[in-house]
């Protein structure tokens, strides 16, 4: 097993809820300006790849935890647990720490802190090719459906509500992960 560095999630308290929205905003920004350049066209408001609304969506009905290394916050994850199933709604880290492992050891310290999550879920768009590639070949997730405007069923589990291709018009992969294979 590879030498992880040392992080603790730490559960965000209300009063940072602020600092953890703009802080997620911050790194999904930056990935998508890398990506595509100030004329993507995937924002969800005005200079936003993710809306406000979205993200305080997921703080109403998930948990959220600051992601702390050095003892420093560098990134975030919110997830829901029912039981066995778990979806990861959202994980970032800084821009600043990218490609240090802190994202892996997160993710691994999520597995190691909910044990009785049996499938773990989540989603993310079909142009982030550095998620895809942390997801699969990193974490161990599998793809196991692709979502865009001709998929008949565009809503998902808890996300539900809203269509998550309002959110993501072009399209978006939906990852899976077993824990016991």
């Amino acid at each position: 097993m590879e030498n992880l560095p040392q992080v603790r999630l730490e559960k965000l308290q209300l009063v940072d809820q602020e600092e953890f929205i703009h802080a997620n905003q911050a790194a999904f920004n930056y990935g998508a300006l890398e990506e595509f350049g100030p004329r993507h066209t995937y924002f969800e408001e005005e200079g936003q790849i993710i809306s406000r609304e979205t993200i305080l969506r997921s703080l109403k009905y998930g948990q959220a935890y600051w992601i702390v290394w050095n003892g420093k916050r560098v990134g975030g994850l919110v997830l829901l647990i029912d039981g066995q199933r778990g979806e990861l709604e959202t994980l970032f880290t800084s821009p600043e720490v990218h490609s240090k492992g802190l994202g892996f050891a997160a993710w691994k310290a999520v597995e190691h802190q909910f044990p009785q999550v049996a499938v773990w879920e989540t989603i993310t768009p079909y142009y982030d090719q550095r998620n895809i590639h942390f997801y699969v070949n990193r974490c161990g997730f599998h793809i196991i459906e692709y979502y865009n405007h001709f998929h008949q069923q565009a809503t998902l589990g808890s996300k539900g509500k809203q269509s998550i291709l309002e959110q993501f018009p072009e399209g978006f992969f939906r990852f899976e992960k077993r824990m016991n294979e």
